[in-house]
């Protein structure tokens, strides 16, 4: 016989194996009933993102990103046209949709553009407090709390150096510090329940390790102790066992292979006092400026840190606000979906409470959720914001295609994920140079808005420049929508 007949012969065994076995199976009724062709219903259940994302989907109906925002970020990463033609596409009056009010006198645009212009934070942050190193962010917009674990070493250098280069910090997450953080960017050493970097061989704070670590990564030159993140508030982090390598089990102090599930809550303290002796503990044993980040929910505890901070006049020196729409790794559906509040409501809940006390310019505020764009940034510098931190945003600008199997460890762009041969299709210097793009077009887009409508830094941004569809032909300054005004913009001298 020919091999064309062979090969018939094969496939008809084959097919007539998995009838017999999609009979005999009990697990899937649909298989069972219809053996064979049944399979194809689960290969359009897996291939569906990729068919909505590539065949069905129009242009601003993806989510958690859509497809003209997906453009944006990798146009701007590799240096290209990221202008936009033929007007606008969006829906203008649906509700909550922002307008940013132009000035009839903008300011001069300079003659001659520089890409490398960061525009610093309005603050520095420790100095309330006297911080024996206090710290001036030189860039508004930085990378957010990512860990290696949850993305790959590559993905990782890619964002610590592409943040040397574009002059802003980088956060580690809670994994720890791998030396993949190390390759120059000024660090953000984030602390979650787990302790990992800074813990003893039972898991509890160790403040020794803390010290040792600091030592020997100067790069460090902000601690922030994570309450809680948008994508799974209440709850610890979640690094799943396939993706704990033999190196993250030695940099995190973990067993190789097995599931990282963080507490859902810190051992180190208990309540809003020890909160605070613990900020002031480790600001003082390290020098530098101790903040804290949370998702919003109740706020019984916001009000409780503000009246503690007034009355003992100590306490974080900066505060990091994540929405509930934030979220790049593993999370329980109900958590990703229902718990914590949407940035502008959680944010604005929690600045007015600092407001109404006097001691909003006495803290830095950091907004993250979804803000990696210009007109989101320039929203919440409005609100009351003075940095925003990226982390989905920074991952599309280094090869992420949105396939989100975060969580499987199998992302195809070798971004989430430890699979060697996977993350080799990741270059960390290519991705440095495209997470640089990214960053300066960014931050030369906000600067342009910025002059347009007459100011000189995106900290002038008061509710009276933004208004917000709030009804039919109803607009509304955010100030109106927030019930808040924040304070005048203070220039301030680098230290």
């Amino acid at each position: 016989m020919s091999s064309w007949a062979w090969i018939g012969i094969a496939l008809i065994c084959l097919f007539t194996l998995v009838v017999i076995h999609d009979v005999l199976q009990r697990k899937r009724p649909i298989l069972h009933n219809f053996p064979l062709v049944g399979h194809l219903r689960y290969l359009l259940i897996e291939i569906g993102p990729e068919l909505r994302q590539y065949l069905v989907a129009h242009n601003r109906e993806e989510a958690p990103f859509n497809r003209l925002e997906r453009e944006w970020i990798n146009a701007s990463a590799e240096r290209g046209n990221n202008t936009f033609g033929f007007g606008t596409d969006d829906q203008i009056y649906n509700i909550g949709y922002p307008v940013i009010k132009h000035s009839v006198f903008p300011i001069k645009d300079p003659e001659h553009d520089d890409p490398a212009h960061a525009i610093a934070s309005p603050k520095i942050m420790g100095v309330k407090n006297a911080r024996a190193m206090p710290y001036h962010p030189p860039s508004i917009i930085n990378i957010s709390a990512m860990s290696f674990g949850s993305l790959g070493k590559n993905a990782i250098s890619s964002l610590n150096i592409g943040a040397k280069q574009a002059g802003c910090y980088h956060n580690t997450g809670e994994g720890g510090i791998s030396p993949y953080h190390r390759k120059g960017a000024d660090i953000c050493y984030q602390l979650g329940t787990g302790y990992f970097g800074s813990r003893d061989k039972n898991g509890n704070f160790s403040m020794e390790r803390m010290k040792d670590l600091i030592a020997e990564v100067p790069q460090v030159r902000m601690i922030e102790i994570k309450l809680s993140q948008g994508a799974k508030p209440g709850k610890g982090g979640i690094l799943p066992g396939a993706k704990v390598t033999k190196e993250i089990a030695a940099i995190r102090g973990i067993p190789v292979g097995k599931d990282c599930m963080s507490p859902n809550f810190h051992s180190a303290f208990s309540d809003v006092d020890s909160l605070i002796d613990f900020v002031e503990s480790v600001a003082s044993e390290t020098g530098r400026p101790v903040g804290i980040k949370s998702a919003i929910g109740q706020m019984d505890f916001w009000h409780q840190l503000v009246a503690r901070m007034a009355a003992r006049g100590c306490g974080p020196d900066f505060i990091a606000i994540d929405g509930g729409e934030g979220g790049t790794g593993a999370a329980p559906l109900t958590f990703a979906d229902h718990v914590a509040l949407p940035y502008k409501v959680g944010f604005s809940r929690v600045y007015q409470a600092f407001l109404e006390q006097g001691m909003v310019e006495d803290l830095t505020f950091i907004g993250s959720g979804k803000l990696g764009f210009p007109d989101r940034c320039i929203v919440a510098f409005a609100m009351g914001a003075d940095l925003i931190n990226v982390a989905r945003e920074a991952m599309l600008s280094i090869g992420c295609i949105q396939a989100q199997k975060c969580h499987t460890g199998h992302c195809p762009a070798g971004v989430a994920t430890q699979n060697m041969w996977l993350q080799k299709g990741l270059d960390p210097k290519v991705g440095a140079d495209r997470f640089q793009g990214y960053i300066e077009a960014f931050r030369k887009e906000v600067d342009m808005v910025t002059r347009a409508c007459g100011h000189h830094h995106p900290a002038q941004f008061t509710g009276s420049d933004i208004e917000l569809s709030t009804g039919v032909n109803s607009f509304s300054e955010l100030t109106k929508v927030m019930g808040y005004s924040k304070p005048p913009y203070k220039a301030i001298d680098t230290i």
